[in-house]
């Protein structure tokens, strides 16, 4: 019996930390390309950004975009667009800048964090959070942003006044990469893992085993990107072919 794309990929994620949004993804996924239009997500993070791009590979004349509301966003949402949609999908983004007076007042990330969903906001509904120069810029989704204006009157141990910002006040986030170039014995996701996160292989199979390492797929390619829950993110950049003692050489990202 042939599985149907949902079952690969559900069967692929079941148990895991990404079932569930797989189950969304694959659902919006149907959507589209039933409708042969376009499906908005809400916003995912890069393991959910994964799944995303193992969701669209697997469904022929689908596509998925993403964006976060500036360049290098770590949250995005995503659109799973069908190739005969030939409209312009609106990313439905909004960002709302929570100002405070005290400029020796210290607020985190977590306190604007905790205080928005303290409010009732769902974390999918979130995006990145800045914050410089006593004020806090919070992007959501679009239809959550008036809710915000209207609820958010304090972060942390700070009263604050909301107002409605422009994407373009949100500052392009700086990602550190770390260049590596090793030699693989195979291009196994642990012997990968272990030359990128500089670890052993058995500590790769290990966590591997503990869900701790995301691939976006089970094959190691050029171009895949491994996740790590605490060591962030390496891209298998370039295999450059066998060494003379038949060992493989890879050009690894390590992203920080």
């Amino acid at each position: 019996m042939t599985l149907s794309n949902r079952e690969k990929i559900l069967r692929f994620y079941r148990g895991s930390e990404g079932e569930e949004t797989a189950i969304r993804l694959v659902d919006a996924a149907e959507k589209a390309m039933k409708n042969q239009k376009f499906r908005l997500t809400s916003f995912l993070d890069p393991f959910g950004q994964e799944i995303a791009e193992v969701v669209a590979a697997n469904f022929d004349g689908l596509q998925a975009d993403f964006n976060g509301g500036y360049e290098g966003a770590e949250r995005q949402r995503a659109v799973f667009r069908h190739e005969d949609f030939r409209g312009t999908p609106a990313w439905e983004i909004a960002v709302v800048a929570a100002a405070w007076k005290d400029a020796f007042t210290h607020i985190s990330h977590r306190d604007v964090l905790g205080a928005v969903m303290g409010l009732g906001l769902e974390r999918e509904t979130i995006g990145d959070i800045q914050i410089q120069q006593g004020t806090a810029r919070i992007v959501v989704v679009e239809n959550m942003a008036d809710f915000l204006l209207q609820n958010c009157v304090q972060l942390g141990a700070a009263h604050v006044q909301c107002s409605l910002d422009d994407l373009t006040s949100l500052a392009p986030r700086e990602e550190r990469c770390k260049e590596i170039r090793a030699t693989v014995a195979s291009l196994r996701v642990d012997s990968i893992a272990a030359a990128g996160f500089g670890m052993s292989r058995s500590r790769a199979a290990s966590d591997i085993a503990a869900e701790k390492l995301k691939l976006n797929w089970q094959s190691v390619k050029e171009g895949d990107m491994l996740s790590m829950r605490g060591r962030g993110r390496l891209e298998v950049t370039e295999i450059r072919g066998q060494t003379k003692k038949g060992r493989i050489s890879v050009l690894l990202h390590r992203y920080l």
